[in-house]
């Protein structure tokens, strides 16, 4: 059997950030252009606003760029950076007003057709997501869009396990409730 060898982005990632705790400013440059995509569609989920977006994951890399020394490898360099956006967000958003329907996604739902439903389906369950309290959802998303597993989201929201595993009860719990009130259908 050939020896196990570190995913060579992992490794990259870990060079950079030591280089940025070092003072390299255009290996942070890398780390947020490397990130920028993910953390982008991930945040876009919580707020439609770009300027939030934007500002949520510059937010992030000043973090980053204050904290690289920081670092103590207990977790991934990609699960540290997402904590950072996922607790910067988490603040931004409770500071605004409009957290759970901003208006442009609201409309979007109201007035978007498919012919073939998945885009209603789609829209539903964004409604759905949005009537959930904000730690519960962000769980849902590192979980189901993200692919994190539950010990990367305990890092990541720096939660137990088990606060993790019942937030993602919870949330699942809601969805199953208010899910076919919004499609109307109902209560199951």
């Amino acid at each position: 059997m050939p020896p196990l060898v570190m995913n060579p982005l992992k490794e990259q990632d870990s060079t950079l950030l030591a280089a940025v705790a070092a003072g390299d400013r255009r290996a942070l440059e890398q780390l947020y252009l490397g990130y920028h995509r993910r953390l982008a569609r991930f945040l876009s989920r919580f707020t439609s606003r770009y300027e939030n977006v934007e500002e949520i994951i510059n937010d992030t890399f000043m973090v980053v760029w204050q904290h690289a020394k920081d670092f103590r490898h207990a977790s991934q360099v990609s699960t540290w950076i997402i904590g950072i956006a996922y607790r910067t967000a988490l603040k931004s958003l409770r500071q605004q007003k409009n957290l759970r329907f901003p208006p442009d996604a609201e409309a979007l739902a109201e007035t978007s057709v498919d012919p073939t439903g998945e885009t209603e389906t789609q829209d539903w369950v964004m409604q759905g997501l949005r009537q959930l309290p904000l730690e519960q959802r962000f769980t849902l998303e590192l979980a189901y869009h993200l692919g994190h597993s539950l010990e990367e989201i305990a890092a990541i929201t720096d939660s137990p396990v088990g606060t993790v595993k019942a937030r993602m009860f919870h949330a699942r719990e809601k969805l199953r409730r208010s899910l076919p009130e919004l499609g109307g259908g109902g209560v199951p």
